[in-house]
């Protein structure tokens, strides 16, 4: 193996504490020649679905090379650090064996190859047992692109073994699909884990409820066809479909966070439906 000139890393450790910075240095002090780029390190603390979402949308974006996540409430216990092969050797995904890897991997293809970060001569001595980001994982992305091969940097293990993630899927229900929002982002527009397809019969208005809250919204191409007042559901840069106010925030507006369920449903033209709305026209009036 050559190497790699690239480590991508994502976190919950934010930019507040200088936790990043570390790793960073750590990194360039074993392999001067690499490039670090922070895909984000503003993961909730401790939320591996969140930062395992995040990791699967980023996957295929990613340039080759080793890629370091932590999301890791488990540090410091028995749960396994690992290093997983994707893509022939393409890529590496280093970081703890709790699921955080698991979307990302299934996203490029499935796991080459695995193995536990188990070699300590490619750790840095530990003060303590709870910073793997510094003195385990970025030493050994590290040395991965000096070259290292997977092998020796820890023992392989049958890739079956690794933790999978478990992503919530949609259901069909006695008043549409139920289904879940996964991710609200900076913007406030929350995307849901229901595929566009599902919907192409529904036509461009649709009955959304979130938690008895019922309301009108619209498909829409942009944010700028939403209308004025209203909610459109769009299907966002990654394909999926996602709720969203133009230029306000749905997640305000209705309270959207990651693992709130929502339904979708047709709207019954002929009944009334309680969040809908008709245009009165004013006319002066004839005498």
């Amino acid at each position: 193996m050559s190497g790699f000139d690239t480590v991508s890393f994502l976190s919950d450790y934010g930019t507040a504490d200088e936790f990043v910075g570390v790793c960073h240095s750590v990194i360039r002090s074993i392999a001067p020649q690499v490039r670090v780029i922070d895909v984000t390190h503003q993961i909730p603390r401790h939320d591996v679905r969140a930062g395992g979402l995040a990791l699967a949308r980023s996957a295929q974006y990613l340039a080759p090379g080793v890629v370091v996540a932590v999301v890791d409430p488990g540090v410091g216990t028995d749960r396994r650090a690992v290093a997983i092969e994707v893509g022939g050797g393409s890529s590496i995904l280093v970081g703890p064996d709790n699921g955080l890897l698991a979307p990302a991997v299934a996203l490029v293809g499935g796991a080459t190859a695995a193995a536990v970060l188990d070699q300590t001569e490619y750790h840095l001595p530990a003060p303590g047992p709870t910073f793997d980001g510094r003195d385990l994982f970025s030493p050994v992305a590290a040395h991965l692109c000096n070259g290292a091969p997977l092998g020796a940097v820890g023992s392989v293990v049958d890739v079956a073994t690794l933790l999978p993630s478990v992503i919530p899927v949609s259901e069909s229900g006695p008043d549409g699909i139920i289904g879940e929002v996964l991710w609200v982002d900076h913007f406030g527009n929350g995307q849901l884990n229901i595929d566009p397809a599902e919907l192409d019969e529904w036509g461009t208005r649709l009955r959304l409820e979130i938690d008895g809250d019922v309301r009108v919204i619209d498909r829409v191409r942009s944010f700028a066809d939403i209308p004025s007042g209203g909610l459109g559901l769009l299907v966002d840069s990654y394909g999926m479909l996602s709720i969203a106010v133009d230029r306000g925030s749905a997640a305000d507006e209705l309270g959207l966070a990651g693992g709130v369920e929502i339904t979708l449903g047709r709207i019954d033209d002929a009944r009334r439906d309680p969040a809908a709305v008709s245009p009165v026209s004013l006319r002066p009036r004839q005498e």
